[in-house]
C-alpha cells in the first residue's frame, strides 16, 4: 500500500499544476480576445465601421446582415463600402475561449445608428456574437459576426 501513496501523490501533484497552467492560458486568451475587440470598436470609431470590419475580419470571415450572410473578407469589403451606417457601438459582456486557445467567442449589447432609405435616422439595439479565431500570427480576426 505505501508503494501506491508516493506515485498517486505525484501524479495529484501534476496534475493540479496542469490545472492551474490551463486556467492561466485560458484568462490570458480571453484578455487577448477582449482587447482585440476594445481595438476593433475603437478602430470603428477613428477609421470607420468599413476599415474597421475590413480590417478585423479573417479571409474566411461570414457576416450575416438583413439575414443574409456574406461570406469573405472581399464580400464584407464590398457590403460595406455601400453601407449607409453612421455609427456603431458594442460592448462584450461575455467571453469565452477554446481549451486550446485557437476560438473564442463574445457576445453583448450593440448600438447602430444608420440612415434608412428616405434619409431618416434610425437606431438599432440588440445583442451581439462574434466568433474569434486565432491566426497564424497570433492575432485574433473574427470569423463569424
Amino acid at each position: 500500500m505505501k508503494n501506491i501513496v508516493v506515485p498517486v501523490g505525484l501524479f495529484l501533484v501534476l496534475l493540479s499544476c496542469k490545472t492551474n497552467n490551463t486556467m492561466d492560458s485560458t484568462e490570458k486568451w480571453k484578455q487577448e480576445i477582449r482587447e482585440a475587440e476594445q481595438q476593433f470598436a475603437n478602430m470603428v470609431q477613428e477609421e470607420g465601421i468599413h476599415n474597421a470590419f475590413v480590417a478585423f475580419a479573417a479571409n474566411d470571415a461570414t457576416i450575416m446582415r438583413n439575414n443574409t450572410l456574406v461570406k469573405g473578407k472581399q464580400a464584407i469589403d464590398d457590403f460595406y463600402k455601400n453601407s449607409h451606417a453612421k455609427t456603431l457601438t458594442w460592448k462584450p459582456d461575455f467571453i469565452e475561449v477554446s481549451n486550446s486557445g485557437d476560438l473564442g467567442y463574445t457576445y453583448g449589447t450593440y448600438h447602430y445608428t444608420y440612415k434608412d432609405s428616405t434619409g431618416k435616422e434610425q437606431v438599432d439595439t440588440g445583442i451581439f456574437h462574434t466568433v474569434w479565431k486565432r491566426q497564424q500570427d497570433g492575432t485574433w480576426k473574427f470569423v463569424w459576426d
